[in-house]
């Protein structure tokens, strides 16, 4: 039973001592545990004595000597993160070569790269670094043709990059990759009218599209028309050679040519719009005719 009451002691023991233990050894500087792109900065009587940034478990008196010791009472220790940041500044103002005024939105990316400058040559190097990209922007997009701003954006990133980059250097910040990623226009009537050229241009371009099938579908009826009265003349050229040919063969025989000829005059008379009387013959006997008045 005491061993089981010991086991349990020793165990609420140590859960309580392993954080305190933890606490006094880091406010005493006797060790840091340092996360991944963090950096520590250790200043004494306000001078940069050093930084850390090996991430891990760390000894600082290994690097910084019995001034570590005085850090606690007479220094501190910064902070600082060196992940990406990524920033985008909209609607950044511009006047194009024509006079359109032109709204800018511009990504960019950017890390801590000298902590120490970062925590002292400015006081909001953040702020520094959006109003210097903005400045950047308005300076070598300004006064360019619609065009260039509509279409050379990769290019115009890189000088905006090359702006910005000395500057920022200066004030511990590594620019990494800028990008123009939407150009605008600001006035509304302007947009209007675009929008009207726009659409007037499409129905433009709609009509003569219309206009050229409707050009082409009367070529394709037109030469088929043409060839169709071509073949129609073809044939009525061949026509009466075909029926002469057959009447002379049929004049070889006089009986089935006397039928012929009295079976076309019945049949003639017959579609004639004059009045038909037929006449059955007289009281002898004789044959009847049919007769066209």
């Amino acid at each position: 039973m005491s061993y089981l009451v010991s086991l349990i002691l020793g165990g609420v023991i140590t859960l309580v001592a392993i954080p305190i233990v933890y606490n006094i050894g880091r406010s005493a500087q006797l060790w840091r545990v340092i996360p991944e792109r963090t950096v520590l900065v250790y200043t004494l009587f306000g001078k940069v004595i050093g930084t850390l940034e090996e991430p891990g478990i760390n000894l600082p008196f290994k690097c910084f000597g019995l001034r570590t010791f005085l850090v606690p009472f007479f220094g501190k220790v910064y902070t600082v993160s060196t992940t990406i940041y990524q920033h985008y500044l909209r609607n950044q103002l511009v006047n194009s070569a024509e006079g359109a005024p032109m709204g800018v939105g511009i990504w960019y990316e950017c890390f801590i790269s000298n902590p120490t400058a970062y925590l002292f040559e400015n006081s909001d190097p953040v702020g520094s670094l959006s109003a210097n990209v903005s400045t950047a922007v308005i300076k070598q997009l300004s006064n360019l043709e619609l065009d260039v701003l509509l279409e050379d954006r990769d290019a115009l990133s890189r000088k905006v990059r090359e702006e910005v980059s000395p500057t920022s250097e200066q004030w511990g910040f590594t620019l990494g990759s800028t990008y123009i990623r939407k150009v605008a226009f600001r006035d509304a009537g302007m947009i209007k009218e675009i929008e009207r050229k726009v659409v007037n241009r499409l129905r433009q371009v709609t009509a003569s599209m219309r206009q050229d099938g409707e050009n082409r579908v009367a070529i394709i009826s037109s030469n088929a028309e043409k060839e169709a009265s071509r073949r129609l003349g073809q044939a009525e050229a061949v026509r009466p050679k075909i029926v002469g040919e057959a009447l002379s063969e049929i004049r070889e025989s006089e009986d089935v040519a006397a039928v012929l000829f009295d079976l076309l005059d019945l049949q003639a008379t017959l579609k004639s719009d004059g009045k038909i009387i037929l006449n059955t013959g007289d009281s002898q006997g004789g044959a009847g005719i049919l007769l066209n008045s």
